[in-house]
């Protein structure tokens, strides 16, 4: 008898209680989490997108003029002509947004900027130097 008394009474209260928080919540909100794709981001895989069109570009008319890859890890994709530089260059650019995105992924926000920053500069000077080699 106090076995089915005890059930009633944790019934009626388990009803009687709400789960649900309220607007008067005294829970502190969930710490955010910074989103990848800011416009920072945005800004700066374009300007890294079209440095490595330029790049393609101009080591393809390095080329023509009978100069050589340098880099010998993309040498095999650049002497398949604009298809394998295509290939070669998604490759990098992958690449370059995985190591960005890993390093945002496990919290370290100031690496991840100053990385996307050096692969700029990086690709920006690369493309300087093509410009320079070819005239």
């Amino acid at each position: 008898m106090r076995f089915l008394l005890s059930i009633l009474l944790l019934s009626v209260a388990m009803q009687a209680q709400s789960f649900t928080a309220g607007s008067s919540s005294s829970l502190p909100d969930a710490p955010s989490q910074r989103p990848f794709w800011t416009v920072e981001n945005k800004m700066n895989f374009s300007i890294l997108a079209g440095l490595v069109a330029a790049d393609a570009i101009t080591t393809q008319r390095g080329l023509n003029q009978g100069l050589r890859e340098v880099n010998p890890i993309m040498r095999p994709f650049v002497t398949r002509g604009a298809a394998g530089e295509a290939a070669g260059s998604a490759f990098g650019f992958g690449a370059g947004v995985g190591v960005v995105y890993l390093l945002h992924r496990t919290h370290h926000y100031k690496a991840e900027r100053i990385t996307m920053r050096m692969f700029v500069a990086g690709e920006a000077g690369i493309v300087a130097n093509n410009i320079i080699a070819i005239h």
